[in-house]
């Protein structure tokens, strides 16, 4: 018996959530996916300030976020539940600094699903999560990123 797309989902989360160790961690939390978008969500800490002096959230928590965020979406356009995605590249631009005390947010866009590779790009945000239909999200953004995942199908 095959799984619903809405029981392939829950199984994604419940893995990115919960089943990798580094994400539990850092508290990451799906606060939405569907099947060109995926939204993580987490509670930053003390613990995250890499800039005491400012301060300012530690670069690369942001870029671990964004780099999860992105995955997520690459394997969320997989249909085998075998097939796995691997970070090939990402570049990171770093607009502005994240308050500490502040969710982040961080929105990943299924930009392409390959037989090899996927492309993503990613929004991250610092307090809320703008409106999906508001122009210049992009400028409130406090980092952008696109990646590039490696997809070996079984």
């Amino acid at each position: 018996m095959s799984e619903t797309e809405e029981q392939r989902r829950a199984r994604l989360v419940e893995l990115f959530e919960e089943r990798i160790p580094f994400n539990k961690h850092l508290g990451f939390r799906v606060a939405h996916l569907s099947a060109k978008r995926a939204v993580l969500s987490m509670e930053t800490r003390a613990e995250h300030i890499g800039d005491a002096r400012r301060p300012a959230l530690h670069g690369g928590l942001i870029s671990a976020m964004a780099d999860t965020a992105g995955g997520l979406v690459c394997f969320n356009g997989l249909s085998n539940p075998r097939d796995r995605v691997s970070t090939i590249d990402m570049r990171v631009d770093y607009l502005r600094p994240a308050t500490p005390g502040q969710p982040l947010h961080c929105e990943a866009s299924l930009v392409r699903m390959g037989n090899r590779v996927g492309v993503a790009r990613i929004l991250v945000f610092s307090g809320s999560l703008p409106a999906i239909d508001l122009p210049d999200r992009q400028d409130v953004a406090i980092a952008t990123a696109h990646a590039a995942y490696n997809v070996l199908r079984r």
